[in-house]
Order: C-alpha cells, then sequence, then structure tokens
C-alpha cells in the first residue's frame, strides 16, 4: 500500500549501538541511554538487572533502599521470581510524546499510534502488548539471537579483511613513493652524468687549444730568444773584427729566416677554436617543454583479473630461464611458482632450500634460503606470498617490501604441500592425513576437508574455483584430478591414458585447468566439469609445476631436476 508523507520508525532507528562483548544479561537502565553494560545484580521490586552502579545507587536511593537485590551468582534464581512484563515503554522517535506499541509487517516499521494511524491505517498490525506474550521462550526468538551472533560474526571477519587491506594500501603507497623517489634519483643521476659528459667535452675543447696555444708560445718564445742571441752576437763580431764568427752568426740568421716554424705555428693559432657556444639537446628541450606526468599508478590486480583470455588449445615454447645461480649446490627442483605482479616471478627451489625472484626478462633478482626444503606458492598480494614448508609443518608468509624476507610463520599439523589463495584464504592440500585445510590471512583455521581418497605419501596440488566452492587436487598415486565440495565430497574426477603422475594444477581465468605430468612430461588442459581433457604439450623435461600470466598470455613451467623454468605463449 502507499505510505503517508510522516516518517516511519525504523527497525533499527531505536537500538542503541552498543559494544561487541556478549554478556549473559545487560544492565537495563544503561540500556536506555545505549551503553551495553554487564549486570552486577537483578532487582526482584523492579524487575530489572543493574550494572554495579547503578546497583549501588538503587541501594542508596531512598526509594529503592529497602528493595530485594540478587547478586551475580543468584541469576538462576531469576526465573522464579521474574515476572513477564508486557508494557511498552519505549518512545516514539517521530512522535516523541508517544511510545511505541505496533509493528507493521508489511513494512517492517515499528510505530506509535500516531504513526499508525497517519501511515498504516489498511494495514494489518500487530499490537506489541499481545504480540510479544511468551516471545523469550519461543523459536523466533532463538532464531533472531543465532543470526545476530552469526552477522556479527561476519562483521568482525569483514572489519579484519578491511584493517587487512587498509595494511595493504599503505604498504602499496609506500612502495609506490620510493618507485617514484628512485625513478627521480635515476632522472637526476641520468641528467648528472649527462652534464658531466658536457662539461667534460668543454673542458676537453679548452684543454686542446690552450695545448696548440701553448705550443705557439713556447716557439714565438724560443724563436725570439735566439734572434735576440744571433743580434747581439752579431753586433759583437762585427765590433771585433772577428769575421769568421761573424760568418757563421750571419749563416745562423740566414737559417732562422728561411724556417717556416713561425708560419707553421701562425697557422696552428689560426686554426684553434676561438669563440664556441653550448647549444642545448633539442629532445630534451622539447620533452620537458611538454605538458606530461611524472609516471601514472597501474592497477596491477585489474590488469591481471579483467582480462580474460581464450580457452589455450597448444603451447608454444618461447624459451628457458635458467633458474640456477652460483651458490646453488644441488640441481634445481622448482616444485613451485608464481607470477608475483606484472614483471616477477616467485619460485620455491625445493633442492636447494631457496626462494627465488626473477624477473619476467630472465634476469635473477634475489634468493632467499630458508631453513627447510619448500614445496609450493601461492601469491596473497602484489608484494606477498605463502610458500608451503612440509618437513617442518609450517607455511612462510614472505614479502618482497624492501627485500626478499619472511613476514611470519604459521604452524599446521601435518605436512602441506599444494596451496592456493583466493577471496582471503588461503587453501592447503595436506598429507598425514591427507585432506585440506581452509585458513585466513592471520593462520586462523576456519574449515578442514577430509580427502580420504588421497595416498599418504604422495604430493597433492590444489587449485580453487573463482567463487571458492570447489577445489581441485591433483591425486598423483591415482593418476587422476579430483573436484571436490568443501564438504570433502568428489563431485567429478578426470582419467586419461596419458595423465600419469599429475603434479602442478593451475585453473585459467576461463575456469579450465592446466595440468602438468612428471611421469610422462605432458600437459594436459582440462575442462572446469572434469569432463573433457587433451594433452597440449608433449616435453622431454620432468614437470613439476606451473603459472600463469594473464597480462602476457604465458606459462610458465616449473621442472625437476633441470635447472630451468620454461616460458610458453598461449596464443
Amino acid at each position: 500500500m502507499a505510505v503517508s508523507g510522516r516518517k516511519q520508525v525504523d527497525l533499527l532507528g531505536s537500538l542503541s549501538v552498543g559494544s561487541a562483548e556478549d554478556f549473559d544479561h545487560c544492565c537495563e537502565p544503561c540500556l536506555t541511554t545505549g551503553q551495553h553494560i554487564e549486570a552486577h545484580g537483578f532487582c526482584v521490586t523492579c524487575q530489572e538487572y543493574l550494572c554495579k552502579t547503578c546497583h549501588d545507587v538503587h541501594r542508596k536511593s531512598k526509594v529503592s533502599r529497602h528493595h530485594q537485590i540478587l547478586q551475580h551468582n543468584d541469576f538462576d534464581k531469576i526465573q522464579t521470581t521474574r515476572k513477564s512484563n508486557n508494557e511498552c515503554t519505549e518512545m516514539c522517535q517521530v512522535h516523541k510524546k508517544e511510545i511505541i506499541k505496533f509493528y507493521c509487517p508489511s513494512h517492517h516499521a515499528l510505530g506509535c499510534n500516531d504513526c499508525i494511524t497517519l501511515g498504516h491505517r489498511t494495514c494489518n498490525v500487530d499490537y506489541i502488548p499481545e504480540k510479544c506474550v511468551g516471545v523469550a521462550d519461543g523459536k523466533q526468538f532463538d532464531d533472531v539471537k543465532q543470526k545476530l551472533g552469526k552477522t556479527l560474526k561476519e562483521a568482525s571477519e569483514i572489519s579484519k579483511k578491511a584493517k587487512g587491506r587498509r595494511s595493504n594500501i599503505n604498504d602499496y603507497n609506500k612502495e609506490i613513493i620510493k618507485a617514484i623517489t628512485e625513478f627521480r634519483k635515476e632522472i637526476n643521476d641520468r641528467l648528472d652524468l649527462m652534464q658531466k659528459d658536457a662539461l667534460n667535452n668543454a673542458e676537453e675543447i679548452k684543454a686542446n687549444n690552450n695545448k696548440i696555444i701553448q705550443h705557439v708560445l713556447d716557439k714565438c718564445e724560443n724563436t725570439i730568444s735566439c734572434i735576440k742571441c744571433l743580434q747581439s752576437s752579431l753586433h759583437a763580431s762585427k765590433s771585433n773584427h772577428v769575421d769568421s764568427q761573424l760568418y757563421i752568426d750571419m749563416k745562423r740568421a740566414e737559417s732562422i729566416l728561411k724556417s717556416d716554424e713561425l708560419n707553421e705555428a701562425e697557422q696552428k693559432l689560426m686554426h684553434t677554436n676561438m669563440h664556441y657556444s653550448f647549444q642545448r639537446n633539442a629532445e630534451l628541450e622539447t620533452l620537458f617543454c611538454k605538458k606530461m606526468n611524472f609516471g601514472e599508478i597501474v592497477d596491477h590486480s585489474c590488469h591481471e583479473s579483467t582480462k580474460v583470455t581464450t580457452t589455450v588449445d597448444r603451447l608454444i615454447g618461447k624459451g628457458d630461464i635458467n633458474v640456477k645461480t652460483s651458490s646453488d649446490k644441488m640441481e634445481c627442483y622448482i616444485t613451485g611458482c608464481a607470477v608475483l605482479n606484472t614483471n616477477k616471478l616467485v619460485l620455491a627451489d625445493n633442492n636447494n632450500n631457496k626462494v627465488k625472484l626473477i624477473y619476467r626478462e630472465k634476469r635473477l633478482v634475489e634468493e632467499k634460503t630458508l631453513d627447510s626444503a619448500p614445496c609450493d606458492i601461492a601469491v596473497m598480494s602484489q608484494d606477498q606470498f605463502a610458500v608451503t614448508m612440509p618437513h617442518i609443518n609450517k607455511i612462510i608468509v614472505m614479502t618482497t617490501h624492501d627485500k626478499l624476507s619472511c613476514d611470519r610463520s604459521i604452524k599446521v599439523n601435518r605436512k602441506c604441500y599444494g596451496i592456493d589463495f583466493n577471496q582471503d584464504c588461503l587453501y592447503v592440500a595436506c598429507s598425514s592425513p591427507p585432506g585440506v585445510i581452509v585458513l585466513n590471512t592471520q593462520g586462523d583455521i576456519l574449515n578442514k576437508i577430509t580427502l580420504n581418497f588421497l595416498t599418504s605419501e604422495f604430493i597433492p596440488y590444489i587449485a580453487v574455483s573463482k567463487d571458492s566452492k570447489l577445489l581441485f587436487i591433483s591425486d598423483y598415486g591415482n593418476n587422476s584430478i579430483a573436484s571436490v565440495s568443501l564438504q570433502g565430497k568428489v563431485t567429478a574426477t578426470y582419467k586419461h591414458t596419458d595423465l600419469s603422475r599429475p603434479q602442478g594444477v593451475l585453473m585459467l581465468d576461463d575456469g579450465s585447468l592446466l595440468v602438468c605430468c612428471l611421469s610422462n612430461e605432458t600437459i594436459h588442459r582440462v575442462n572446469g566439469d572434469l569432463k573433457k581433457g587433451k594433452i597440449i604439450h608433449q616435453d622431454k623435461t620432468l614437470l613439476q609445476s606451473l603459472c600463469y600470466s594473464s597480462r602476457y598470455n604465458e606459462v610458465y613451467v616449473g621442472c625437476f631436476d633441470d635447472n630451468k623454468l620454461k616460458v610458453f605463449d598461449t596464443q
């Protein structure tokens, strides 16, 4: 029906926002002012619970000092002493002098007599004093209480996630500021180097010209000195009538006069650059004259998640990345790999007890030696990932904020192997006993799923569907892939004559799976319903793990005992 223009009383409008503490009994006088305080006593006369403060006031007040009050440890007697009170006392928020006495089921609205008269005249309303009889003992009260508890738990979980996201946002902002500062430093360093080169060039020109001029000066000074000596000698020889010496000096003078050294010196002097200037780099000048941004902030999560690829029908080899380092003592077993962001990959080298960080451009960035052998990797955020450590029953959360380092560890009570991350939860495939543990990012266990079909001695890998309703497990012992519900029910199984010893399993953007097989070096693509599949790559290398970049449409495959990360194009 149409509702009047008068404002209705909202169901939540009259409820006070209290503490998140869950008390068995709250102080009723304090509840009227929106305070949620645990009850300390119960007044039999007034029929209401009292906190410590209200209890003390009740004892001192002339009106209530003789009332019968039960203490906290006598609350079990209240059931026999407390009378049912059906009288409404809460005031209407719209009509301040009226008491709320009605509830309209059609509009889910509480109201006083004026509210019902003005806005709900044709509605079938409930009269609260009659409707509330026995409500405390009814199923509806239990249902509401249970749903409130569930909603409170959900709100707390979302709040925890929001705080985690806020922390991530702050961390990302620090990384952005660091990247901007580093870029500016690189620009400054490059400009400083260019300036230094220009100054050195100017100094070199100056030095070369000064060298020529000095040579000319030296030649002139030497000629002047020789001429003055000859002039003096000629004069002395003539005055003393020493004709023989005079002859010699004359011949020396003729030799100097015939010499071209002064002409050559003058020619060199003419070729010195007496006037030169600095000409600006036109490209740089044009660049700085343009209106442009220093850079842009790129949302890598959007690039990775929103770009949907077509079905992968084949893999085209693009080469191998050598992941062996000078400090490796053993051959590399890449049992886990993941795309960390747009151009970085992180690897679990099981045989060398290391986690390795590499650029997509095939350059090793960093490595971290761990206390035990890592197995698999799941990316949690742009620069944070989780690594399973089966031999010490731990999950290590690592970060690449400033450098590759361990952030924290999560203890689990069994050997943990394959791992995936979806919707803020870690899904860990375990053995001894076989199953999957679901944890939040703080390491709290949210669910335990038993997988009796798995064989304990083999390593299970896991991939989680986008809606987190199905888990895909590689069953090494039974040569199959199984989809399992969160209740542990096997919903489908995929087998193939060439699906031999499946290991790494990866979910693509279109919901299909890629599976690599260790025994016969094949990679299979399997539909998400596990009804169809086929081999899309045959190799001569033992294939252990795989990951995928939707940004570049590339699949990376970690190898067993081969020191390689193989790169494939999916287009």
